[in-house]
């Protein structure tokens, strides 16, 4: 197996652990306030430590990885959802008007940084974890178009594509029988980088105040909670911001794995 896909996939499990567990046991009710234990340095009683308001980090940190796949996955679901269709349909048309509209409004969309046009759809329609999932989603879109067209146009070349177009097969049919399946390979590695990208922006949106909203837990949330308090309890900003970066860091780690493993001449190459 490839190094990096295995070290990638631990790190990705613990997240994806800590948020299922957290939906049966936390070691403390996540809300739980105890102004008297505020502040702490992690101990015994609270691995992770407290913060300004004596809740419970490591439970804030497990219920907040929840909130962040949840936002990530869902985004990216979005982003697959409509952009596969997207790009499959422009492959199929290569040159016409609806390949052109299709991939100018990928550039028009691209032309924009992805946070500056969640933070819009949010202010625009308000904070919250259901605009951050729409504003991620909907830059996902054109991600996915433009991988999938860009894989299948070569495909629409091969002899394989011509015998079934000979066959009777329509271009609707022909894309989900033999062009989707195909491209699957790199859609999976696209998903991975996407969804760690989903969780860096959903952080973001939650830092400036966009995302989810209290008294949800969000890693971005905590961080911006622990700005003016770092020089008298750093671990408020360490632990979700090693917690983001072991993430990510696993899901690229595994995207690269993902890759390798996958690719047909890398394949052969280890046989």
């Amino acid at each position: 197996m490839n190094r990096n896909l295995v070290i990638g996939g631990v790190l990705s499990l613990l997240a994806i652990a800590a948020a299922l567990v957290s939906f049966v046991w936390t070691p403390f009710e996540h809300t739980a306030m105890n102004i008297p234990a505020k502040l702490q340095t992690p101990n015994g009683a609270h691995w992770f430590g407290t913060d300004h308001f004596g809740r419970d980090i490591f439970s804030m940190i497990m219920v907040g990885a929840r909130t962040s796949i949840a936002v990530a996955f869902v985004a990216v679901g979005i982003g697959m959802a409509l952009g596969i269709p997207l790009g499959l349909w422009a492959a199929a048309r290569k040159g016409s008007y609806v390949d052109e509209l299709i991939m100018r409004a990928n550039d028009l969309i691209f032309a924009f940084p992805s946070l500056v046009i969640a933070i819009l759809i949010t202010a625009i329609f308000g904070a919250g974890a259901i605009n951050a999932i729409i504003a991620i989603g909907i830059f996902n879109i054109p991600v996915f178009a433009r991988v999938v067209r860009g894989a299948a146009m070569p495909i629409w070349e091969r002899e394989f594509i011509l015998a079934a177009r000979v066959a009777g097969k329509n271009a609707a049919r022909i894309s989900l029988e033999h062009i989707l399946p195909n491209v699957m390979n790199l859609l999976i590695v696209q998903a991975t980088i996407q969804f760690s990208l989903g969780i860096l922006a959903e952080a973001a949106l939650s830092y400036v105040g966009l995302g989810a909203q209290p008294p949800t837990p969000s890693w971005g949330r905590m961080l911006a909670d622990a700005q003016t308090l770092v020089s008298i309890a750093p671990h408020m900003a360490l632990i979700p911001g090693f917690a983001i970066i072991i993430t990510v860091l696993g899901l690229n780690l595994m995207g690269d794995g993902l890759r390798d493993y996958l690719n047909p001449r890398l394949r052969v190459a280890r046989t």
